[in-house]
């Protein structure tokens, strides 16, 4: 077959809704988009070393909050997952959505995408089309992944199709799903590019192509760099204010009136999630190939990874204040997710506190409804679960600290039952009993 055939074969495939998707990682990108490609019409296969999720998906249960399990019932019949990598050759489209880590030194940390592409390559075939939709550093589709696929014999542009095109999920944001989120994309090759519009933009309606895999791996990790740069500027705002006795909160509100020139960011005790905690350094990393300190970055991720800290020697001072040392007070967290209304606890700064404080001696306890216990992590495990907050309890502890606003949490109960009450994120009017931080 000519480069033109393969590339015929795929376009006919997608566009009769007779191509097979392969999903390559089940969690909070990847099982929303397989969701998408089945509700539109295609056959989807999830793959997962995770066997746990897979027979979850079999039982067509939902692990993740806001994907309802009638979405995974409704797509039984074109929706299936297994471990077995073997049935990936089946598939006309290949999608990588694993996790992109960093190291304990602050390095991007590959192993997810290496594995994943190591257990795929006995499987790929000509005629197929990989993406990889893991954000990472520019250069990574073409240096990491590239390589093994031609030592394979297969033709990047000719008989095969590479592309890079970024995740943008939004975990509960009700405005926004894969359908609706512009999707950006970068092919190896003409060929390439043209074959991954075709793929995508029969499930998201507003496809941006870019000039090549480096520039759309560098547009995801500039969106994220973004939100961290500014969100450090923030905090270190707080820490102005608040030694200044204003409230942070009402300075962002009054500047937000301002209708151009002004997007409100907002403080809190650090930052977490798969992206933002993580995706600045994989740049950070890269610049220094080229003889580049990215100060800027850097300086961000130090103000934000020092929040938990700021967090604890607040609520320290604030019973300091009242008589009490922090080893041995009753202290109790409030969400334990990194993010309100999800479940999600990837790079939570929520964890940070927890730790900080246990290490400190404090008496610790949380609550979170979307988080019923801790599960084991990458950075330990902790032995707890989730408290209910009834008035008793919440007037049980010496101090309250508000970490993430779940709209779950009662906060009229919380603020008049709580002796103490350390808000995090401006979630409660200033009274006698509340310490902003």
């Amino acid at each position: 077959m000519t480069a033109t055939d393969y590339e015929n074969r795929f376009l006919d495939r997608v566009g009769e809704k007779k191509a097979i998707i392969a999903i390559v990682g089940l969690g909070y990108v990847g099982l929303p988009l397989a969701l998408s490609f089945a509700e539109a019409g295609y056959q989807v296969l999830g793959l997962d070393v995770d066997s746990e999720k897979v027979q979850k998906i079999t039982r067509r249960e939902s692990y993740i909050g806001h994907i309802s399990k009638n979405r995974l019932r409704d797509s039984a019949a074109l929706f299936s997952a297994t471990t077995d990598f073997q049935l990936a050759g089946d598939a006309d489209a290949v999608i990588i959505c694993v996790p992109t880590p960093l190291t304990q030194h602050q390095e991007p940390d590959l192993s997810y995408v290496t594995g994943t592409l190591e257990s795929l390559l006995p499987h790929l075939r000509e005629g197929q089309l990989l993406s990889l939709e893991s954000t990472t550093y520019p250069g990574t589709t073409n240096e990491v992944l590239r390589p093994p696929i031609e030592a394979k014999g297969l033709v990047i542009g000719k008989n095969f199709f590479l592309v890079y095109s970024p995740e943008r999920e939004d975990p509960a944001n009700p405005d926004f799903q894969t359908q609706t989120i512009p999707k950006v994309l970068g092919g190896c090759t003409p060929a390439c590019q043209k074959l991954g519009l075709a793929l995508y933009g029969k499930v998201v309606a507003n496809m941006v192509p870019v000039s090549s895999p480096e520039a759309a791996e560098l547009t995801k990790l500039l969106e994220n760099i973004y939100r961290a740069v500014n969100i450090g500027l923030v905090n270190e705002l707080k820490l102005v204010a608040d030694s200044m006795g204003l409230d942070i909160h009402e300075v962002i509100k009054a500047a937000a009136t301002k209708p151009f020139g002004f997007t409100p960011f907002y403080p809190g005790p650090g930052i977490g999630g798969h992206c933002i905690p993580i995706d600045p350094f994989y740049l950070t990393w890269k610049a220094r190939a080229y003889g580049i300190h990215t100060r800027f970055i850097e300086l961000a991720g130090e103000i934000n990874s020092g929040m938990p800290r700021y967090v604890t020697a607040k609520l320290a001072k604030a019973l300091n204040e009242k008589g009490l040392p922090l080893k041995g007070s009753r202290v109790l967290l409030l969400g334990m997710a990194y993010k309100k209304n999800v479940e999600d606890m990837r790079e939570s700064p929520s964890l940070e506190v927890l730790r900080i404080l246990l290490d400190a001696g404090a008496d610790t306890d949380y609550s979170d409804p979307h988080v019923p216990s801790l599960p084991p992590m990458r950075k330990g495990t902790f032995d707890l679960k989730s408290v209910e907050l009834t008035p008793e309890h919440l007037a049980s502890y010496d101090a309250v600290v508000m970490l993430t606003d779940h709209k779950a949490f009662d906060h009229e109960l919380i603020l008049k039952h709580s002796r103490l009450l350390v808000d995090t994120r401006g979630a409660f009017p200033v009274g006698p009993t509340v310490v902003k931080s």
